[in-house]
């Protein structure tokens, strides 16, 4: 499983509006940096709501990329 489909997965099950997830993958000497877009009206459930809940995600996307021994962040945009 790639890692931008790992991300999907997680954030289609958390999100109502599927169709607006845009996930960007950027790959540099430093790690991976990894964006994310979703609908205005979900991201309350992505930061706002529970502070812990993009905390977590991004704790699974480095244990995710633990194997590879790279680094990896998420950035999500508004």
């Amino acid at each position: 499983m790639k890692e931008i489909d790992f991300l999907k997965f997680i954030i289609e099950n958390l999100v109502e509006s599927k169709n607006d997830i845009l996930i960007e993958k950027i790959e540099d000497e430093l790690g991976v940096l990894l964006t994310l877009k979703i609908n205005k009206a979900d991201m309350w459930i992505i930061i706002w709501k529970w502070w812990n809940t993009i905390n977590s995600i991004r704790t699974l996307l480095r244990l995710f990329w633990m194997k590879n021994n790279k680094r990896v962040n998420l950035k999500v945009l508004d």
